[in-house]
């Protein structure tokens, strides 16, 4: 009795000291990416030596598995708990507001940090199927919030873009939502969910081309050159394997190209990905200011604009990089970066304040618009993994014009 009393309490001191490690390090993944959060980091934040750590977790990658694993596991929680609604409306809601309810117990320390999905391109095999096989189990789950019963198979491709839509914009939130007072986590997620179910447009607006998208239709600043060509591999394999993955040899490789070449071209990597972000932002920040300046009232130029960057991510010229690689930079490029994507994400404000004046956009938390236009456009890029061979036109119908007319919508 006394040994199994000892070995109880042995356990219960496992069990705490492990979820310790995992608060930390998912605090520490969060702030500084995978690249920039050592063992040592986490062992000095819960008081143990990096020895200690690795007999919980004997390397990094283990570690980071075990913190998104267990992100997986709250979130498909969520799921199961929402999906007890009665009509599929009500079973967003409440995905929604009980993800903004157990991220406000986080802000206010009454629960475990969740790690974000941000740097999960730069996990290696095996790791990377564990997390991806774990994710897709959560695809599955989040899809049932959407449909009731089994949808027709014509249907199953819709369904897929817009269950990659809401579970993509939610867990998102786990990086944007530190904006706010947790205080204020309920009423931003009732925004976001009156968002997603409503859309954004006012009363008799419609998701159709306009004159503004053939001006944004040719971005000039794309440019046929050996330059933007190693830019363009470079960017697609650090959206397919993260920083670490895109190597000098698997770069050369995707343009049949040398070492020697690569090199002639590019003083190093790092240069390389730095003017994969300035592309990025130029072309993004192009488009902006074309949309901008163009005809059409508010909500015309935030659909033409948001239709023309989904287009780009499966043109010749695409696809953008990843807005969250900005963690997976170098120490010294990573604050300056990081602030040319706020600005960037802010910026798709203007076009929601611009429709809200002129009554075509109906009153929204222009913030938290521009965050899901962003988000939007940024998960683009990976949704060829729920459609495959997915054209840019699907995209545009199945994915995008969810979030401007409503998830829900025919």
């Amino acid at each position: 009795m006394e040994e199994h009393v000892q070995a109880s309490r042995m356990t219960e001191r496992y069990v705490k000291k492990r979820e310790a490690i995992l608060h930390a390090a998912a605090q520490l993944f969060n702030q500084h990416g995978i690249k920039g959060a050592t063992l040592s980091d986490v062992a000095g934040s819960v008081g143990l030596s990096t020895n200690s750590i690795t007999y919980y977790y004997k390397k990094k990658e283990d570690l980071v598995v075990a913190c998104l694993l267990r992100s997986i596991e709250v979130i498909s929680g969520i799921c199961d708990e929402a999906v007890r609604g009665a009509t599929p409306e009500l079973r967003v809601r409440a995905f929604i507001r009980l993800l903004f309810a157990r991220l406000a117990s986080i802000g206010r320390e009454q629960a475990p940090e969740l790690m974000s999905f941000r740097d999960v391109q730069m996990l290696g095999s095996p790791h990377a199927e564990v997390i991806f096989s774990a994710y897709t189990d959560l695809f599955r789950r989040a899809r049932q919030l959407l449909v009731d019963g089994r949808p027709p198979l014509e249907q199953r491709a819709g369904i897929n873009a817009r269950c990659h839509l809401l579970l993509t914009l939610g867990v998102t939130s786990l990086r944007w939502c530190a904006r706010y007072d947790p205080d204020d986590y309920e009423l931003v997620g009732e925004e976001m969910a009156d968002m997603l179910i409503g859309g954004l447009c006012a009363g008799g607006m419609r998701w159709h081309p306009v004159a503004l998208d053939e001006a944004l239709a040719h971005p000039p600043l794309t440019v046929d050159s050996t330059q933007d060509a190693f830019l363009r591999a470079a960017t697609a394999l650090i959206n397919e394997l993260g920083y670490r993955g895109a190597s000098v040899d698997r770069i050369s490789a995707r343009l049949n190209v040398t070492k020697g070449s690569f090199y002639h071209h590019n003083p190093n990597k790092e240069d390389l990905i730095s003017s994969c972000f300035a592309r990025t932002f130029a072309v993004i920040r192009q488009a902006q200011m074309t949309a901008r300046h163009g005809p059409g009232s508010g909500w015309d130029k935030l659909c033409a604009l948001s239709r023309a960057l989904v287009r780009y991510q499966f043109s010749e010229h695409g696809p953008l990089l990843r807005m969250s690689a900005w963690s997976e930079l170098p120490e010294d490029l990573r604050a300056q970066t990081l602030h040319a994507v706020n600005q960037i994400e802010l910026r798709y404000a203007s076009f929601v304040v611009e429709g809200m004046k002129d009554g075509s956009i109906r009153p929204v938390d222009q913030t938290v618009a521009a965050l899901l236009v962003s988000n939007m456009v940024n998960a683009a890029v990976v949704l060829d993994r729920w459609i495959p061979d997915v054209s840019a036109d699907d995209a545009v119908e199945l994915f995008a014009r969810p979030l401007f007319v409503g998830i829900l919508a025919q």
